[in-house]
C-alpha cells in the first residue's frame, strides 16, 4: 500500500508556517502499514492541485490532502476537489448546524461566509470535523482514496484520529511495516559504514538500512515493508544482534536513546554529581541534562563564563593562565573545569572553552578549536576537538563531544 500527502497553501511555500502535518500523517500511516512515497506542497492554485493530484493517484492507493477549505475566496482546495470529481455541490444540513453551533458559542455571528462551509462534493462522505468547522471529504476513485482535511494541525490530527485512520484500516487490508532504530555514538558514519560493510552486505533483501546521523550520533534504522510484523521485528533483532561484535563500544541503545539519558540515569542511580562550565557551548550541555525530568538529583550548577573575567571570579581561573596560554587552550579548560567542581562539591565536571565563530579565529587557533576537560573524583583531563566551521555546528558537535566523553569516564567505574 501507497500513500501521498499533499499540502495545499501559499503560506507555506514562503515559509510563513512550519508543514508539521506531513510529518505527523506520515507517522499515522507508517502505524497502519501504508508507505509513504511522496510528501509535497503547493500553493492554492487549482491547476497546481489538480495535476499533483493526478501524479499522485498514478502512482498510490491513497491521498491525503490537508489545507485551503476555509470559507474565504483565497481557499479553492474543496471548489477544485468538486470539478475534478465532477460533483455539484450540494449543502449538508448536518454541517451547517455543527458550525452556527460552533460559532454561537464563540459569539461570533454566523454569515453567508461560514454558511457556505457547509456546502460539500455530493460524491463524498462528509467527515465531521468536531473541532473546527471545515468538514473532512472521503472521496473514491477507481478503488483508490482521497482524503481531503483542514490545514489546521490540531483539527487534522483529530480527523485523521477519529475518522481517516479506522476508515483506511476498514477500507484495505494492511499489512505492516516496521521499523528499528539503533543508537550508535563516538564513531563518525563513514568510519562506521566502513566496519559493518559485510554485515550491511550480508542483510536479508527484505530488509533496508538507512544512516541517519547526527552530532556524535549515527542512527541505523532498519526497515521491514509490507510484512508480517512479528516476523520482521524478529529477524530486525537478529540482524541487529550481530553488531554487537563489531562495534561493542559504540552502541548506546534502540530508538531515541541519548548519551546524556544514560549519564542522567547512572548518575542519579549511583548518587553522583555533576557540574558544568560552559564557554563557547553557550550553557547547551547544561541545557542537555536539565531538560530531562529528575535532573535535580544529580546536576548542581551550569555556569555560562563566557567572559575571561568570569572565569578567573567565578571559576577561580588564574588571570595568568589565560594572559600565557589563551582563553582557548589545555590550561584554562582544565583550571575551569577544577574550579567548577571545586565550588560546587561536585564528583563530576565538564569544562568547554573554544572559538565558535565566525569571528576570533588565528592560525594557530582557527575557528572550530575547542578544548573541552572532564573531571572525575580521580583524574582531570582535557582534549582538543576541531567542532567545523558553522557557529550552530561547532556548538552542537563540542557539547555532544562533552557529553560523550563524560559517559566513556562513566562506563569505566
Amino acid at each position: 500500500m501507497k500513500a501521498t500527502i499533499i499540502t495545499i497553501g501559499d503560506e507555506i511555500l514562503i515559509g510563513q508556517i512550519l508543514d508539521t502535518n506531513s510529518r505527523y500523517i506520515s507517522q499515522q500511516l507508517n502505524q497502519l502499514g501504508i508507505m509513504v512515497v511522496e510528501r509535497t506542497s503547493i500553493g492554492d492554485d487549482a491547476e497546481a492541485i489538480v495535476s499533483t493530484l493526478q501524479r499522485a493517484l498514478s502512482q498510490s492507493d491513497v491521498v491525503l490532502i490537508t489545507g485551503g477549505l476555509g470559507p474565504t475566496k483565497d481557499d479553492i482546495t474543496k471548489h477544485t476537489l468538486a470539478r475534478y470529481f465532477n460533483s455539484p455541490l450540494r449543502r449538508d444540513d448536518a454541517v451547517e448546524n455543527h458550525v452556527r453551533t460552533m460559532l454561537e458559542r464563540r459569539g461570533i455571528a454566523f454569515n453567508e461566509l461560514n454558511r457556505s462551509q457547509a456546502l460539500v462534493p455530493e460524491c463524498c462522505t462528509v467527515l465531521h470535523n468536531a473541532h473546527g468547522t471545515a468538514p473532512g471529504m472521503w472521496f473514491e476513485t477507481e478503488g483508490k482514496v482521497v482524503v481531503s482535511m483542514a490545514g489546521v494541525p490540531f483539527e487534522m490530527q483529530h480527523l485523521m484520529e477519529d475518522s481517516v485512520v479506522p476508515r483506511l484500516r476498514e477500507r484495505f487490508a494492511l499489512r505492516q511495516i516496521v521499523h528499528r532504530t539503533m543508537i550508535t555514538n563516538g564513531i563518525a558514519e563513514s568510519i562506521l559504514a566502513e566496519r559493518i560493510a559485510a554485515w550491511e552486505e550480508a542483510l536479508p533483501a527484505e530488509l533496508h538500512l538507512a544512516y541517519l546521523p547526527a552530532p556524535n550520533v549515527v542512527r541505523l534504522r532498519l526497515s521491514a515493508y509490507d510484512v508480517d510484523g512479528e516476523q520482521a521485528t524478529k529477524l530486525i533483532d537478529e540482524e541487529f544482534a550481530k553488531l554487537y561484535d563489531i562495534i561493542p563500544r559504540n552502541i548506546i541503545g534502540f530508538e531515541s536513546v541519548s548519551v546524556q539519558e544514560l549519564i542522567h540515569a547512572k548518575l542519579t542511580a549511583e548518587h553522583r554529581t555533576l557540574a558544568v562550565a560552559e564557554s563557547c557551548t553557550g550553557g547547551r550541555i547544561a541545557e542537555m541534562f536539565t531538560a530531562q525530568s529528575g535532573a535535580s538529583a544529580y546536576f548542581l550548577l551550569g555556569a555560562v563564563t563566557y567572559s575571561n573575567e568570569a572565569k578567573v571570579d567565578v571559576l577561580g581561573v588564574n588571570a595568568a593562565t589565560i594572559e600565557r596560554y589563551g582563553a582557548v587552550s589545555e590550561q584554562t579548560a582544565l583550571e575551569m573545569v577544577e574550579g567548577v567542581r571545586r565550588i560546587t562539591h561536585s564528583d563530576y565536571a565538564i569544562a568547554t572553552t573554544g572559538i565558535a565563530g565566525p569571528t576570533g579565529g588565528t592560525p594557530q587557533k582557527p575557528v572550530g578549536t575547542v578544548w573541552i576537560a572532564i573531571a572525575t573524583p580521580s583524574k582531570t583531563f582535557a582534549v582538543c576537538r576541531d567542532c567545523g566551521t558553522d557557529r550552530g555546528q561547532i556548538v552542537e558537535r563540542a557539547s555532544a563531544y562533552a557529553v560523550r566523553m563524560l559517559y566513556d569516564e562513566l562506563q569505566t567505574l
